[in-house]
């Protein structure tokens, strides 16, 4: 075992606990409001998990694979434990309410909606929103969950009748505010974050398809009523008329002591190309920190300038104290599409650990003024090397009779922040990132952080406008073609293939790593998951690329879906070694929840699939806990 494996090992052995007990419930879709992904639970430990069994598994019905009248769906949905029930959403928008012991159900709500792909190329959700009172009473404990076409849905927690004082007659459109460039619906994908008597709400619109959008914004809506409490827009007044986006599509974290909500926001529109909004945008691409009560801006961190990578911020920073120097630090980690990792002050937003401006290189596109540096962060080692494509693959490229090869040397590359061009481009880390809106979770005793990266390479063609109307094609998963319509440029994007479909870049494809908050420093980083296609699996060194997050545990075990493999696992969080795993339906591209529920503790995935991934698609719920023989 190496030193640093050591360290981590020893820290976890020999930390205190923590002063404060936390909830062994899973209320919110990263687990608390936090966004730590971490479970007080103890009995799960490197020791322990080989005896783990599936206790129940659940389909749920609601699976389309795009073959017949419906899309195909994408179901990243997070459990929620609350209630002393287990709430889930489905991508026909449908709230189940399950028995967590039994995966019996207890109630279930089918929202009057339609089932089609409005801003998405399939059907998606991540899940539900959970709110109560603290008094009794009808609709004092409350379910959302929102749908494609921007309605927002309210239910009795107790037997999943809506709540007539929510909306109208408890539905609301949130679509009544998208007034402005409105080209598309306020997609509810997401489900809220709650926080007191508000929730706050994000959307998802129509990526790659136009120069002009609505301008993203967050709403603050009363969990009572749906009311508008404030909304706070992300693009200047005076740019709106030429761009829109940079929206909130993925989830937040909340610091309810200082009264803050970190916002991840998304690049501005077209995504690609960007010269006529070259005037400063600088919410657009941050990790900003806003007044819950009153909606205004406290600080924010813009994490590229003038993004034309949609390299969004693409998941909710993880909130912890960590002690450095002597002192405790409120800190912020947010991860990056860019495999970049930063560490702010959550209070003030000034960085903990150093960010250097580097430059960057300048595009050739006609109209195009890039910035002539980026910030990167200079401490936490980057899950992908911004500096370097990886090497080409022997295998691929012997079998495609050197066309990798070949591409290597035609595609422009001079590392991260390279531009788009119409000699076409390596996107790397590609669109779908380093990291996504999984994030990385992190033991608040320890402060170390862990997180899932996918290490994939595609290429980005710039095409132009007159060119682009003549030979578009279709799109799909993160691939194709799009029209960015209003700009001089529609775009073609794929991943670097060979004929056969093998990476022309080696491995490996997916990592996992540890870093340790308090120095900056990489415990380690090892292969994860496993590649898989027609049938076939590669070795456990090449790794998988991945979607959703961990989930770490007070007993040191990680609990991991992720991998295109539809394997869920279980990791010891000392080393990163896989320690247990199980076969699901599909791809288990959501966060698990992990919880206690009357003196038991499980933890519950969601088998949905996502074809960014690979075709494969499922619906299944599957809880899992210690033998109790």
């Amino acid at each position: 075992m190496s030193y640093a494996l050591r360290s981590l090992a020893a820290v976890i052995v020999l930390a205190a606990p923590p002063a404060v007990a936390q909830s062994t419930d899973w209320t919110t879709f990263n687990g608390n409001l936090a966004a730590q992904k971490y479970s007080p639970v103890t009995s799960f430990t490197p020791e322990t998990v080989a005896g783990l069994e599936r206790v129940w598994s659940v389909d749920t019905g609601d699976v389309a694979d795009g073959s017949g009248e419906l899309p195909q769906t994408v179901w990243s949905a997070t459990p929620i434990y609350a209630n002393e029930t287990l709430y889930l959403g489905t991508p026909f928008y449908r709230i189940l309410a399950l028995d967590p012991a039994t995966g019996a159900e207890r109630w279930s709500y089918r929202p009057d909606t339609v089932l089609e792909a409005l801003t998405q190329p399939a059907l998606k959700n991540r899940g539900v929103a959970y709110w109560q009172s603290g008094s009794d009473g009808t609709c004092e404990k409350r379910v959302y969950i929102g749908t494609m076409n921007a309605t927002l849905h309210a239910v009795d927690a107790d037997t999943g009748e809506l709540c007539a004082d929510f909306g109208d007659g408890g539905v609301l459109d949130v679509n009544r505010w998208n007034t402005v460039n409105d080209k598309f619906p306020f997609s509810l994908l997401q489900p809220p974050t709650v926080v007191g008597d508000t929730l706050l709400l994000g959307w998802a619109g129509k990526d790659w398809a136009y120069a002009v959008a609505p301008p993203g914004n967050l709403m603050a809506i009363d969990a009572r009523t749906g009311a508008l409490r404030w909304d706070l827009s992300f693009i200047p007044e005076e740019l709106i008329p030429q761009t829109g986006t940079a929206n909130i599509w993925t989830s937040m974290a909340v610091d309810p002591g200082l009264g803050l909500v970190y916002v991840p926001v998304s690049s501005p529109s077209p995504n690609y190309w960007g010269g006529d909004r070259a005037e400063p945008i600088p919410l657009a691409t941050s990790v900003t920190a806003v007044d819950i009560e009153t909606g205004e801006v406290v600080w924010s961190r813009q994490l590229i300038r003038h993004d034309i990578w949609d390299y969004d911020t693409p998941s909710a920073p993880t909130l912890v104290d960590i002690e450095k120097n002597g002192e405790t630090i409120p800190v912020l980690v947010q991860t990056t599409k860019q495999g970049q990792i930063f560490v702010f002050d959550r209070e003030t937003g000034e960085p903990v650990y150093p960010i250097e401006d580097r430059p960057v290189p300048a595009s050739d596109a006609e109209g195009e003024v890039t910035a002539p540096t980026q910030p990167f962060s200079t401490a936490l080692t980057p899950t992908n090397d911004p500096a370097n494509l990886p090497a080409v693959s022997r295998l691929a490229d012997a079998l495609s009779l050197g066309q990798c090869s070949k591409d290597a040397r035609t595609f422009r590359y001079e590392g991260l922040f390279t531009p788009p061009s119409v000699r076409g481009t390596f996107l790397w880390p590609g669109t779908a990132g380093a990291n996504n809106w999984g994030g990385g979770a992190v033991d608040p005793v320890n402060g170390i952080f862990y997180v899932n990266s996918s290490r994939i390479v595609q290429v980005i063609k710039l095409i132009p406008r007159e060119t682009y109307d003549r030979v578009a094609g279709g799109s799909g998963a993160e691939q194709g073609y799009y029209a960015q319509e209003g700009a001089p440029y529609g775009i073609q994007l794929f991943n670097w293939t060979n004929w056969a479909n093998l990476p022309c870049w080696a491995p490996p494809y997916g990592t996992f790593s540890a870093y340790d908050l308090k120095s900056g420093e990489r415990l380690y980083e090892v292969p994860f998951g496993m590649t898989q296609q027609w049938g076939f699996y590669g070795p456990e060194d090449w790794g998988s690329p991945t979607l959703g997050g961990p989930v770490v545990t007070a007993g040191g075990v990680i609990f991991i879906g992720a991998s295109m493999d539809a394997r869920v696992r279980a990791l010891d969080a000392r080393t990163g070694t896989e320690i247990w795993s199980d076969l699901v339906e599909a791809p288990s591209v959501a966060i698990p929840a992990v919880f206690a529920h009357q003196g038991r503790d499980y933890v519950v995935f969601v088998a949905g699939g996502n074809p960014i991934l690979k075709p494969q698609v499922g619906d299944q719920i599957v809880a899992y806990a210690l033998s109790d023989r």
